[in-house]
């Protein structure tokens, strides 16, 4: 069964305008399309370099998979550790818990975070 579409297209990768006989085509040729799939190879790569630069330059910054294990292992979290959660910086944390939009127990002078409390933020 063959397709009867004719869909003017405009190609991915050398952006002149070509007739489409499938939905789903993006290029206008075998060789635009071998190019644009380079291409993003190329630019994945790219991608992943900087992030494993970014990633040796600011450490502290990215969390592995064990700290993530360990802590949802816990029941109570620290401020560090509830913010990583989160995905939000401890200075944020710390304004939502002083607005109230956190609840927190002080234990001495830090406080600790329940886990179950944190999954409930919107």
């Amino acid at each position: 069964m063959s397709s009867n579409l004719r869909i003017v297209k405009i190609c991915a990768y050398c952006n002149q305008e070509f007739i489409a006989r499938k939905t789903t085509t993006e290029t206008c040729s075998d060789a635009c399309a071998k190019r644009l799939y380079k291409l993003r190879l190329r630019e994945k790569a790219i991608s992943r370099a900087k992030m494993e630069t970014e990633a040796r330059r600011k450490p502290e910054a990215f969390i592995t998979e064990e700290q993530v294990r360990a802590i949802q292992a816990k029941e109570w979290l620290t401020l560090v550790e509830a913010a990583l959660l989160l995905n939000v910086s401890p200075l944020t944390l710390r304004r939502w818990t002083l607005a109230g939009k956190v609840k927190s127990k002080k234990v001495g002078r830090k406080h600790a975070f329940w886990r179950v409390d944190l999954m409930e933020i919107p």
